[in-house]
């Protein structure tokens, strides 16, 4: 398995959508569909971490899967607007780093 880019992920999901007429579905439709996918996660983290053991006749999925179906839905939602995912970390983990910096005691504090 090689290793891919948030970039490679998005031009690799566009590539797929793009063989299709329907193309993207519309935001809205998109936020549905991601909500339904972080329901399955919370179902799936439910059976595995939490006190809701899976059925004998459920069918068999992972927290693996249902992350990689947020990160398929993910990629469509933000190419759909143009948004550069790989941007969008960047911003979002200098928020982190500025904001937070000192919210919580780094490993290397304790010694």
């Amino acid at each position: 398995m090689s290793d891919k880019s948030l970039s490679d992920i998005q031009r690799e999901v566009d590539d797929y959508i793009s063989q299709f007429k329907e193309g993207y579905f519309s935001p809205l439709a998109l936020m549905a569909r991601m909500t339904e996918e972080v329901g399955e996660l919370a179902r799936e983290v439910n059976h595995y971490y939490g006190e809701k053991p899976k059925k004998s006749d459920e069918a068999e999925n992972t927290v693996e899967m249902e992350l990689g179906d947020i990160l398929f839905i993910l990629s469509c939602f933000a190419n759909s607007l143009q948004i550069d995912l790989t941007e969008a970390h960047n911003k979002v983990m200098h928020k982190f780093n500025t904001r937070d910096a000192n919210r919580w005691t780094k490993k290397n504090e304790e010694l």
